[in-house]
């Protein structure tokens, strides 16, 4: 045989071997997620402004309710579920404390509480609304502000309003 012949024979060999030497082949893999439970908020209303009307320094109360009120919308992932707290941790509130009252109307998840009656609010955490279950969708709690002893509120000198500010903050914890 002539070496032309040898080396094409050789050659087309290699040529048919070659694709089993890459042949395809499976496997598995696994993949794992390490999930850690965490809770989320969102706060729907940056600000709410009380306007006091006649009635309301007759009654010496302002408030607002409902859709009125603080929306803050929370979901979790843990299966102990959360509490979600507000504090009003201002170094000279403008509000006294004790005139700054929140409660919810929104019910508790399972196994959960509300602040279902007016609270003076504090500096430190108190438990507005909790659940004991997990809860995948976002859920909104509403938040009633009410300031009370509204006659101890003066307005500045001259025409118009003045505007006494604090600011809550709210906090989820995953339980």
């Amino acid at each position: 045989m002539s070496r032309k012949a040898v080396f094409c024979t050789l050659l087309s060999i290699g040529a048919l071997l070659a694709p089993l030497a890459y042949a395809a082949t499976t496997g598995t893999s696994n993949v794992t997620l390490s999930a850690s439970a965490v809770s989320l908020i969102q706060i729907t209303d940056a600000a709410i402004t009380l306007a006091p009307t006649s009635t309301d320094y007759d009654n010496d109360y302002v408030e607002a309710t409902g859709a009125a009120g603080i929306d803050v919308s929370v979901k979790t992932n843990s299966n102990g579920g959360m509490v979600l707290m507000v504090r009003c941790a201002d170094a000279t509130p403008q509000i006294a404390l004790a005139d700054l009252m929140v409660r919810t109307g929104t019910a508790a998840g399972a196994g959960g509480s509300t602040m279902g009656s007016y609270t003076a609010i504090t500096a430190a955490n108190q438990n507005l609304w909790s659940t004991g279950a997990v809860q995948h969708t976002w859920l909104t709690v509403t938040t009633d502000v009410r300031v009370q002893n509204l006659i101890n509120y003066n307005d500045g000198a001259g025409a118009g309003t003045t505007d006494y500010t604090n600011t809550l903050t709210y906090t989820v914890v995953s339980q």
